[in-house]
């Protein structure tokens, strides 16, 4: 596939920004906690410092583990395995590929 190192670099800054902006954003949340009103679990008001803080660590974990699917996929673009399922041992069409280039898998076998 053409361009695939562009592509994996393009998804590897978008995803480190999005991970630099959800740390920030967690790490705002978990600096007022101090300050804010303790009993935060009763607030009627909406969601709870907890419960934010608990979603955000969500989307950093989700950004951590995309990192290390585009760290995966350069190293089999390196060594020549990119694109070739990695249970069937088939060519992942370019279509998946082109939607989810991480992908390790064809659509038949990820469907498993």
């Amino acid at each position: 596939m053409d361009g695939i190192n562009e592509v994996l670099e393009q998804e590897r800054r978008s995803t480190l920004d999005r991970l630099a902006a959800v740390t920030q954003d967690f790490d705002t949340v978990v600096a007022a906690a101090p300050g804010s009103n303790a009993d935060d679990e009763h607030d009627p008001e909406g969601a709870t410092i907890a419960f934010e803080r608990s979603q955000l660590d969500a989307l950093v974990q989700q950004a951590r583990a995309h990192l290390w699917e585009i760290d995966a996929a350069s190293a089999r673009v390196a060594n020549g395995t990119y694109g070739v399922c990695e249970v069937c041992g088939r060519a992942i069409p370019p279509e998946r590929l082109r939607a989810r280039p991480t992908a390790r898998t064809c659509i038949a076998c990820a469907s498993r």
